[in-house]
């Protein structure tokens, strides 16, 4: 009875231990800024989402982020990130958005000895593999 006890106490300290400990160093030269976990996010997906955008609607539009739908990890150490945005051209009205959402598969870079090198043999690069307008 109490080697059940003892393995149900050692699971909970595996469970709850940090594994890792990082020490991170505050830098604060911008003043009056906040930047979100999405906003770091979409400044780095921006140039691939920009591009794509403007091949579907043209040059003359805007459009804005409005979330992440959802996040899957693959095998080989890339995500797929499914956006919504709302995009906003010539063609529609003055303030008349359309709703999209867009598939990206991020690839970070692989260069650590600590991933499987087997799975994960690819740079840093961002693909977009759906694109699907869900309001016409």
């Amino acid at each position: 009875m109490a080697k059940r006890y003892l393995i149900l106490l050692g699971f909970f300290l595996f469970a709850f231990t940090p594994m890792q400990a990082v020490k991170a160093e505050s830098v604060s030269k911008v003043e009056g800024w906040y930047g979100t976990t999405e906003d770091i996010f979409g400044d780095i997906v921006f140039p691939t989402l920009d591009k794509k955008i403007e091949k579907e609607y043209g040059l003359n539009l805007s459009w804005q982020w409005k979330r992440i739908v959802g996040i899957s990890y693959n095998e080989n150490h890339s995500y797929d990130v499914d956006i919504k945005i709302q995009v906003s051209s010539e063609r529609n009205e003055p303030l008349d958005y359309v709703d999209d959402q867009v598939k990206l598969r991020i690839s970070p870079s692989c260069n650590s000895e600590k991933l499987n090198q087997l799975k994960c043999n690819h740079g840093f690069k961002i693909e977009i593999l759906d694109y699907k307008h869900l309001s016409q």
